[in-house]
Formats: C-alpha cells, sequence, structure tokens
C-alpha cells in the first residue's frame, strides 16, 4: 500500500512542480480568442453530431498530459486536444478527456470509447499495422534516468542490468530486440518506473526525454545519462481506415503549424528554461518532421 500511495504522490508531486515552475494554467486561451476561419475537411460525422469531442490524453505524463493539484487536466497534448475542440466548436470546453494509460490507449482507441488519441505516441510499424497516425505533432527522444551514483554512465552499460520502462513503450520493443542479457521490467505508469529506480529494484528507467529531464530537474537524487536514442515522432492516433477523421485531423495540424501555434502551446506548458532545448522538438513553419516508414526502429540495434 505504501508504494502505490507513494508512486501516486510522485504524479502529483511533478505535476506540482511543473505548475509551479512556469507552466501556463490557460491551457494557451490566449490562444483561444480571435481564431481565424480555417478551411478544413467537414467535422466527423459522430464528433459533429455529439457537439463535442471525446479525446485520451496521459494524466501521469508532465508537462505533456497530467492532472494538477486542482484536479484539472493539463499539458501540451491537453492543450492540443482542447485546440480541436476550439476549432471545431468555438469553444475549449466542448470536449471530454479520458485518462489512457500507455498499454490502454490504442484498445481503448479501437474500441470506440475516444474518438482519438493525444498521448505521446511515438510511432512504430507494429503501432501502424492496427491504427492510423496524424502528421507528426513532436518529436520526441529516448534517454536513461538513472541514480547519480549509478555505474551506467551510457546506453551500453544496461547490458546485463535490470531496467524498467511502461508497459507498451518502444522502449520495452528495442530493449527485447537488443538488449536480450536486460533484466526488463515493465509497469503501468511513469511513477513506478521512478519508483521502481529510486528503491533499488532497476538501475536505469528508459522514456522520453521529454519526461525524464523534469524528474531530474525536481529529485536531486537522480541523473540523465548523456546519450540519446529512438528519435522518433509523435502522432495523434486515428481508428484504422477512418479517412474522415485522417483528413480532418491532419488538415487542423497543417493549420496549426502554419500558424506556429505548436510553438505558443509549449510555451504555455514548459518552464521557460525548457524553451530552447524542446522548441526544436516541435513542427514550426518550414519544418519538416517524418515517421521512419520503412524501417523499424525498435528492431535497429545499432549502437548498442
Amino acid at each position: 500500500m505504501k508504494r502505490l500511495v507513494f508512486a501516486a504522490g510522485v504524479t502529483v508531486f511533478l505535476a506540482a512542480a511543473f505548475t509551479g515552475a512556469g507552466f501556463a494554467k490557460t491551457d494557451g486561451a490566449a490562444h483561444h480568442a480571435g481564431i481565424a476561419k480555417a478551411k478544413l475537411p467537414p467535422l466527423p460525422s459522430y464528433v459533429k453530431s455529439r457537439h463535442h469531442w471525446v479525446i485520451g490524453v496521459k494524466c501521469d505524463f508532465p508537462p505533456f498530459g497530467y492532472i494538477d493539484y486542482t484536479g484539472n487536466n493539463r499539458g501540451y497534448d491537453v492543450s492540443i486536444a482542447r485546440r480541436f475542440a476550439t476549432i471545431a466548436f468555438g469553444r475549449p470546453n466542448r470536449i471530454r478527456l479520458v485518462c489512457v494509460t500507455t498499454p490502454s490507449r490504442i484498445p481503448t482507441l479501437q474500441s470506440g470509447r475516444v474518438d482519438v488519441i493525444i498521448s505521446t505516441l511515438t510511432w512504430t510499424s507494429a503501432r501502424a499495422q492496427v491504427i492510423d497516425y496524424s502528421n507528426p505533432y513532436y518529436s520526441a527522444t529516448g534517454r536513461l534516468l538513472v541514480p547519480n551514483n549509478s555505474s551506467i554512465h551510457n546506453i551500453k552499460d544496461i547490458h546485463g542490468k535490470p531496467v524498467v520502462t511502461t508497459r507498451g513503450a518502444i522502449y520495452a520493443t528495442w530493449m527485447r530486440n537488443c538488449f536480450k542479457d536486460t533484466n526488463l521490467s515493465e509497469v503501468d505508469g511513469t511513477a513506478a518506473a521512478v519508483l521502481s529506480v529510486k528503491e533499488g529494484r532497476a538501475d536505469a528507467f528508459m522514456f522520453d526525454d521529454a519526461f525524464l529531464i523534469g524528474v531530474a530537474t525536481q529529485d536531486p537524487t537522480l541523473k540523465l545519462t548523456d546519450d540519446k536514442f529512438l528519435n522518433v515522432p509523435w502522432g495523434i492516433g486515428i481508428r484504422k481506415g477512418d479517412v474522415a477523421m485522417n483528413n480532418y485531423v491532419n488538415a487542423v495540424i497543417k493549420y496549426m503549424q502554419k500558424r506556429d501555434e505548436f510553438a505558443k502551446i509549449l510555451k504555455d506548458n514548459a518552464a521557460k528554461r525548457y524553451w530552447s532545448s524542446f522548441l526544436g522538438n516541435v513542427p514550426r513553419p518550414g519544418s519538416h518532421f517524418a515517421y521512419p516508414i520503412g524501417k523499424d526502429p525498435s528492431s535497429d540495434c545499432s549502437g548498442t
């Protein structure tokens, strides 16, 4: 029971720390006013008739999707979800947000419980077999979170050691393919993974740097190693074959990129000291992100 309470506390602590560090509390409200009329494809009929979106987001992943100390959904992904509501219906509250975890998000989408998932969804060829991806809206990089006194200094040092990641993440597949001698454990959330490292059950937590940098900043007993790996974009998850949704979502992403809205949303949801490090990770006018189609990053063992 103590472990469960502590794990929940880690998420609450991080959410509060990020908010206190300068995260906006408006979910980009300044960008909701004075919206130019966008020339977009028709809104999918099942969303239009309902008069609101139903979108799956992370609730334990600050600064992308988390519950703040007031009990409200916040984060980069959440702000994008609310932007979809504003563009479609003129108001950011025309939306119901559904908390999803890494292992539950695709089944939640496939079952029809949500219209789309905006939930730190890294592209993989396996996932692309069962769902459709929007155009990229963020590009993340993997890193290792370790204790300050760790003997792990780079990715090659994890061979033969216990390493944790979240269930269903691309890192789990990569480790199974490329680090067969590593003692891999998978947990259902980021808080549980951080706790596993702090309690010594894992020597390292392999995950997106966007999350791990925040953890290392707030916890003086943990640090990041310098290695970066698996630089693969995130996309919005769409049910396989939903052409109307594909057309609409991609048109909105293009519209937002042209207006440099992703950069504004990032600044609204990240402390100023992180802006320079992460602005290159979001689509901006003239930039281009692409999925590694025809390749499988989780099977690329070069450099390991």
